[in-house]
Parts: structure tokens; sequence; C-alpha cells
């Protein structure tokens, strides 16, 4: 198995410092929107059921994703929860739509934010944990919710957040909550707290201790300013298992926005099926030193804790 040993960079901790809505110093548009060639690129792929997208019910500020028919679960499929934090911190998840309706496909259902309409006065604000947690809190409602077509539906002790860069944040922070099972953090990656610092609506290091699931940590190596931290992250979880993948080339914004999602969504679809539905082929792209992903030239992986 590849090793990769990175050091922090500058730019990584001016990132971490600042948010999306002003511009951290040193960091670029240019270098926020590097992303894999779509030509030759692999492609993502769907699983079988169609998905429906849309408004939560009772929930303006939420958007779902979600297979179309509904009668395989729960007598013949599983739909584990993901909650997903956008790039930037993003309300808006529209816009990864392709990215998330792919894993839906493969049986998940998944909770996203959105703009709630426009008042007067109101300010465009980034997303927290705390709306990642309310969207967990809603599929928990709507699963008992008498009247709903998914009443029953969702398998509420299975649960994932993850994120995209600023997302990623948000899935370190909430994943200490008791029914996040794993988190995902995609060209994401936090650093060790300053103590002459105030204290940051983001995370640090000190978070990792309150994880009590599997880590997957997903970036785009040499051309994503977040490689650094996101290494960084994966050598300072010692308690939980943890894998490691840089995609060689893809860059801070990498496959989310190609077709379907692209190469993403497949690493995150099959860790969601390895986890959650215990698929034994979807296992294959993250166990061992001959991983389907490990043996890949366009990939550069680590791995701890899983066992034999």
């Amino acid at each position: 198995m590849s090793k990769t040993s990175i050091f922090c960079s500058a730019s990584a901790l001016l990132a971490l410092a600042g948010s999306a809505l002003a511009q951290p110093a040193g960091i670029t548009p240019e270098m926020i929107n590097t992303t894999l060639p779509v030509e030759g690129a692999p492609l993502a792929v769907a699983g079988p059921h169609p998905v429906t997208s849309g408004p939560a019910f009772g929930s303006p500020g939420l958007m779902v994703f979600h297979p179309s028919d509904l009668d395989a679960f729960p007598s013949r499929d599983t739909m584990p929860v993901l909650a997903w934090g956008n790039g930037g911190c993003g309300i808006e998840t529209a816009r990864y739509s392709a990215f998330l309706t792919t894993i839906a496909s493969h049986g998940f259902l998944i909770v996203g934010t959105t703009a709630q309409p426009a008042q007067e006065g109101q300010q465009r604000r980034q997303a927290t944990a705390d709306d990642l947690r309310a969207g967990i809190d809603w599929a928990v409602a709507e699963n008992a919710r008498d009247g709903s077509p998914l009443r029953g539906k969702i398998d509420t002790n299975q649960v994932a957040v993850m994120g995209q860069s600023c997302g990623g944040f948000l899935s370190l922070s909430l994943g200490g909550d008791p029914r996040v099972d794993t988190i995902g953090m995609f060209n994401s990656g936090v650093q060790p707290p300053n103590p002459n610092a105030p204290a940051g609506r983001f995370p640090t290091t000190d978070a990792i201790k309150d994880l009590h699931g599997p880590v997957l940590l997903i970036n785009g190596a040499e051309r994503d300013f977040l490689t650094p931290a996101s290494h960084a992250t994966y050598e300072a979880i010692t308690h939980v298992p943890a894998f490691y993948g840089a995609r060689m080339g893809a860059g801070h914004t990498a496959t989310v926005f190609h077709p379907g999602g692209g190469e993403y969504a497949n690493v995150a679809s099959n860790w969601l099926r390895w986890q959650f539905k215990k698929n034994a082929e979807a296992s294959k792209m993250f166990l061992g030193d001959d991983c389907s992903l490990c043996v890949l030239p366009t990939w550069d992986t680590e791995s701890k804790g899983f066992g034999k």
C-alpha cells in the first residue's frame, strides 16, 4: 500500500482560519475550482433505484433525495441516512444533485440544506452542523410520521454525515452525535487548536476524540490545497478505523460536478454500501493492500484499524 508524507502548508492553515463567505487570504477561486478533467475519467456507477428529490416535508430549509419506488424498503433493501454538507458550507445543495443522486440510487436517503424563501432583510448564511443535525432529526421524525410515504422505510439506526471542503468540517463537528455511525471528509481536514486564538466555528483535531465510527478521508492530491490538512487529520485519528485516499490530479473540486458525481460518487457509494449494507463487493474498494483503490496508479492510499 502506498504511503503519503505531506506537511501542512501555510495556505491550508489560512483556509482553515477563514470562511467561504469571506475568501481566505492566499486561497483563490482558481485553487478552489481545480477539477479532474472529465475526458477519460471513470464514470459514476448508478445503483438499481431511480431517484426522487425535492423539499423535505414540513422543513423548508431541507431537501431530500431517495429512491422513487419505496416498495423494496425495508423488506428487500435498507435505506440508511446520509446528511450532506456542501462545499463552502453553502446552503444550496441542488448543485450537488448529480453526485447525491448517484449515492441515493444505491438505496440511501440523503438530507441536505436548501435556501428558504427570501425574507426581507434576510442575509444568505453558511450552513452549520446544527443544520445537518436538523436533517437527521427530520429523517427520524419522518420515519415515524403517520401518512408519510417514508414511514417505516428509513433505517434511522444507520446514519452517516459527509461533506466536501467546508462541509467536511461540519461532518467532523457532527461526528460525535451518538446517532452518527461514520463520517466522510472530501477535500477537507482540520488542524490542531491554536491556544492563542479565539474559538472558531470550525472544528480542530480536538473533535477527533469524539468520533466513534470509521472515517473516510478523500482529497485531490497535489492540486488540492487541503490535501496536507486531510492527511494530517488521518494521522491524528488513532482510536477508530480510517481510510485515506488522494486522487492524483483531481484538485479541490475533483469530480463532484462530473456527470453523476464521477469517481467521487463511486467512492462515497461503495463506502456507505460497505458500512451499512455489508456489501462484500463494495468493501473491496477499501480493504487490504490490494484494495481496488490501492492498486490504481491514480490513487495514493492508506488505511488503519480495519483488521485483516
